[in-house]
């Protein structure tokens, strides 16, 4: 049913309409819970202004200051916190998008009370703010985690039947991917979909590495493997998608800008690649913009971006 969008996605993007790609249903697979909602959000809420960021980051211990000092400081502790949570659901239908991939970690999952807690908030927050979209709780674990404690958790977790993927985030370089191999076997013994950012700030090798070590069938950003032929035909042949988030690379500086982004590439060799935001309350950018960015700079086309849209859908 979703390509009986395809007209007006393409005719809006190609009249620069932000209203009509808001309109059209789409994906966003890869958003941090507690960073997924609009500023504008927090600072209606909060009754304050919050100035826009910084057109890049220097670094993520830069991103994670900024946010801290722009946005935190103005939802602090437990209500905070799940305003915060209220407002990715309340981005989720302002932008039309039906299917959204959150990822949690265990703290925050502590932080509200445990999964009986966590799972009646988010349920009340997707039905209450978000009712025609289709959510997708995915548990999220630091690079730097001591994996044999988080295994130890995960059998607790996994018993409710609530996620409905696992990841691995932040600093690639923290430890070895094939530390995180238990928790990823457990994780498929529970039909779980398996994800993990890599790629982001490392190698095309890497992303090699851990979609074979981890078994993965998607990728939370993978861009480096645009550097490598073999690899980007490998993860054609195999469907890996990759869930990528160009604004989130253009302020990292991961890709100088939207006219040179990779996505581009990949998606010429064949690669699976879906759009999304990463973190919206910081890098200032919807779903639906996002395309647009892609579109206005000549990146690609109206009909490449719907493709990559049904991507996403499906």
């Amino acid at each position: 049913m979703h390509g009986f969008y395809s007209s007006q996605f393409t005719e809006s993007l190609i009249a620069n309409d932000l209203d009509g790609v808001r309109q059209t249903p789409k994906s966003d697979l890869h958003s941090h819970a507690g960073r997924g909602g609009s500023a504008a959000y927090i600072a209606s809420w909060a009754n304050v202004k919050i100035p826009p960021p910084p057109e890049k980051f220097e670094s993520l211990g830069h991103m994670d200051s900024w946010l801290n000092d722009n946005i935190k400081i103005h939802c602090p502790g437990l209500q905070g916190y799940l305003k915060r949570l209220e407002a990715s659901f309340a981005q989720a239908d302002y932008d039309n998008v039906s299917v959204l991939a959150l990822s949690f970690s265990i703290p925050e999952v502590d932080f509200v009370g445990g999964m009986d807690a966590f799972i009646n908030i988010l349920s009340g927050y997707n039905q209450k703010f978000a009712p025609n979209t289709t959510f997708l709780p995915e548990l999220t674990f630091d690079r730097s985690c001591n994996t044999d404690a988080e295994l130890d958790r995960l059998d607790e977790l996994l018993a409710y039947n609530y996620f409905r993927s696992i990841d691995i985030c932040c600093n690639e370089f923290a430890q070895p991917i094939k530390n995180f191999k238990n928790i990823y076997t457990k994780a498929k013994s529970h039909s779980l979909k398996l994800k993990a950012h890599i790629g982001e700030f490392g190698t095309a090798d890497d992303v090699m590495e851990a979609v074979e070590i981890l078994e993965l069938d998607e990728v939370h950003h993978g861009v480096a493997a645009a550097t490598s032929p073999q690899i980007m035909k490998w993860l054609a042949e195999h469907n890996i998608r990759l869930n990528i988030c160009p604004t989130s690379n253009v302020m990292l500086r991961v890709a100088e800008s939207y006219s040179t982004h990779p996505i581009k590439k990949l998606y010429d060799a064949g690669v699976l690649v879906t759009i999304n935001t990463d973190d919206l309350l910081i890098f200032n950018q919807s779903a639906s913009q996002e395309y647009l960015n892609l579109f206005n700079c000549g990146l690609m086309s109206a009909e490449e971006l719907n493709n990559v849209r049904i991507n996403g859908l499906t």
